[in-house]
């Protein structure tokens, strides 16, 4: 895949402002996209876009294909008549700067339920969208309603500890939950449809403005997905459905015993005898919602880190060879050119860089990562090539301005590699420091990588509280919120001054 020399900017819908307790669909998503135009932007970068599952992670989802319910816009639903205005004062009031989800997930289900009970006393309205839906879904939508609906009446748990009949996907017990639970299936079909009704509207304005959406897939599935549990045969599993090993990440600088995602890891043989159909399948839902696709974890493709499910840490993994030649190969086969970038960060062998430049991938790389002190150091910008995408920061870093805090003198502490960083970044952007965000902006546009994203709270100069995921931790994640207002006339104008000045406006900007 190609790019041409462009930037963008990186925002999770849920971090969106808005009075519901959780960013959406919505006038708030319309005018980022507006302010990404109006400030020469080519790219909106957000993350996985399927209903969150552990931690509320976007990256532990429930399904590779079904959309996020919670991201949903009341405000949307009331233009369409299927919420009125009483519906919406009726909710309760939910922080403006931060994510409850436990909170926002009841206030949502409420909303969505009226709507859908509204939708069914009068079915005209989106009568002709939502037949067209049902086509567009066919491949994975009734499985994930039936599990959607199994979860409810199982209160959460998952797939595993349901009933055998249920959990092994016996005809007899499924026709049986079918029928049982229609209504409830039906429901879960229909917070689908209001989900990607919402989404392709969106998906349009940001055509029409010249903004393409960046999505992200991560490279392995949640064994509590409803994808692992309609195709468990393409998975590495006990007689009992628990995964024999997981996914994860030998110790590394985020960690110093490693990650240990949890995720169950493919039947690779398994895969090839239908010539990975599977994968075809997630790619092209992914590839219709988005415009481009950052691949989580490209180096998996190559080998990947197993560790057997029983241990706690992921230290005591191995690698463990995979096949994503014959992959890729068989879904440019199936899907044409590939609109992909591949995340190839972390410990990369060649045989990554191999497999990344062969199909023509651009790689990834962070400027948070530049200042150890090796001028070989791949992150720096005088190593980049033009098929990369630089980032000041991405959403498992520190935001800028907090990375730079924690170098310094107080901060560092007896760390000395921590307070050499920092001296180097300064000699190396040549600046006191002052703006240092803007320093770090400034060095990715200039740079001779085709794309540059950044952080939204980069381009605010925010602190680590604004920090969306830190690795390896339970808590406190994927909660951030912009302020309503943030994002200026003032502020605007000074990244599309930088941004052309950088040679990054769209073409049909440049004057």
């Amino acid at each position: 895949m190609k790019l041409t020399r462009a930037s963008g900017v990186l925002l999770h819908p849920t971090s969106l402002p808005g009075r519901f307790g959780i960013g959406d669909l919505g006038p708030a998503a319309y005018r980022f996209v507006d302010f990404l135009a109006a400030a020469g932007q080519t790219y909106w970068q957000i993350m996985p876009l399927g209903p969150t599952g552990y931690g509320d992670s976007p990256y532990q989802s429930f399904s590779a294909h079904a959309g996020n319910a919670l991201l949903v816009s009341p405000e949307r639903l009331r233009e369409d008549g299927l919420l009125t205005e009483d519906d919406l004062k009726g909710v309760p009031d939910l922080p403006a700067d931060r994510v409850d989800f436990e909170r926002v997930i009841d206030a949502k289900r409420d909303l969505l339920q009226i709507a859908f009970d509204n939708y069914r006393a009068d079915d005209s309205r989106l009568r002709d969208e939502y037949a067209g839906f049902l086509n567009y879904a066919s491949a994975w939508l009734d499985d994930w309603a039936l599990f959607a609906a199994l979860k409810d009446e199982h209160k959460g748990a998952s797939w595993d500890t349901w009933q055998p009949g249920l959990s092994r996907r016996d005809a007899a017990a499924l026709d049986y939950a079918r029928e049982a639970f229609s209504e409830r299936i039906e429901a879960h079909k229909f917070f689908q449809f209001l989900f990607f009704y919402q989404w392709f509207h969106l998906k349009k304005h940001c055509a029409a403005k010249g903004v393409k959406i960046v999505g992200d897939m991560p490279i392995f599935v949640a064994h509590n997905s409803a994808d692992l549990w309609a195709r468990p045969e393409l998975f590495q599993l006990n007689e009992d459905g628990g995964p024999r090993v997981v996914a994860g990440v030998p110790p590394d600088a985020f960690s110093k015993t490693g990650q240990l995602w949890g995720n169950p890891l493919y039947d690779w043989d398994a895969m090839r005898r239908d010539n990975f159909r599977w994968w075809a399948d997630r790619l092209r839902s992914t590839l219709s919602l988005v415009d481009v696709v950052r691949v989580d974890h490209f180096r998996g493709f190559a080998a990947y880190w197993e560790v057997p499910a029983d241990h706690e840490t992921a230290e005591r993994g191995r690698w463990v060879d995979a096949p994503g030649r014959e992959l890729f190969d068989s879904l440019r086969g199936a899907l044409g050119e590939l609109g992909i970038i591949a995340e190839d960060l972390g410990t990369i062998t060649p045989d990554v860089h191999r497999l990344r430049d062969d199909f023509g991938f651009p790689g990834m790389r962070v400027l948070q990562f530049a200042f150890g002190g090796d001028p070989d150091d791949t992150h720096l910008p005088h190593n980049y090539t033009r098929n990369t995408v630089v980032y000041t920061g991405t959403h498992d870093n520190d935001t800028t301005a907090g990375w730079f805090a924690a170098r310094s003198d107080a901060n560092a502490g007896d760390d000395a590699g921590l307070r050499r960083e920092r001296e180097n970044a300064l000699k190396y952007l040549g600046t006191d420091g002052g703006e240092i965000h803007w320093d770090f902006i400034r060095e990715a546009f200039k740079s001779v990588a085709d794309t540059a994203i950044v952080p939204v709270q980069d381009l605010l100069g925010l602190g680590s509280e604004a920090r969306m995921n830190t690795p390896a931790s339970a808590a406190g994640n994927w909660t951030w919120r912009l302020a309503d207002g943030a994002l200026t006339d003032e502020l605007r104008d000074r990244l599309k001054d930088l941004t052309r000045l950088c040679a990054r406006l769209p073409r049909e900007k440049e004057k």
